[in-house]
């Protein structure tokens, strides 16, 4: 490409260009996608700027990387979950000299999902982002990521158990929480 045009550019289009080291390209990928990334480093961040930083670090990485997305599945899909990693691997150097105590039964507490429909977002985002580190990585593992608690004892590198007494911790610590802001 010898100009990179910004009107109904493909992400085969924006690869191209960064690849070929075009910075309006390039500015363009951050442009288009750090909302979005940003977005997910804020629910996994404890405040506003560790989800720079892991904003900061994904973006690094992908650009770094771009060369090995191989154009099957979305190249969105792609991002997140460079930006998952990220967050995660931040997760790890903050709770490196952190113990965890596995409980041997866990009491599922009862989730009150009306009093989540009540809270704007801005104000839920604030609630998960005063959770401990353990509990908020897992709960947006679990609650907002999909992943079954084996996946995320693999990549945390802790029991399942100690993912389902995180997750439980969470819910319960949510809950506490959002009933102050309502």
């Amino acid at each position: 490409m010898v100009g990179f045009q910004l009107q109904g550019v493909t992400d085969k289009q924006i690869l191209q260009g960064c690849l070929a080291g075009q910075r309006t390209a390039q500015e363009f990928l951050y442009n288009h996608y750090a909302p979005q990334m940003f977005g997910i480093c804020l629910r996994y961040a404890s405040d506003y700027h560790h989800a720079e930083d892991i904003l900061q670090e994904g973006f690094v990485k992908i650009f770094n990387r771009l060369d090995q997305y191989r154009g099957t599945g979305s190249f969105e899909g792609w991002l997140k979950r460079i930006f998952i990693n990220t967050a995660i691997e931040y997760y790890r150097k903050s709770i490196k000299h952190l113990k965890y105590q596995a409980l041997t039964e866990i009491n599922e507490v009862p989730f009150d999902h009306h009093i989540i429909s009540e809270l704007a977002r801005q104000d839920l985002l604030k609630v998960i982002q005063k959770l401990p580190i353990g509990y908020r990585t897992v709960f947006n593992l679990y609650a907002i990521e999909g992943y079954s608690h084996k996946e995320i004892a693999n990549l945390l590198e802790v029991s399942e158990g100690t993912s389902k007494s995180q997750l439980a911790r969470a819910r319960k610590t949510l809950q506490a929480l959002i009933k102050t802001f309502l």
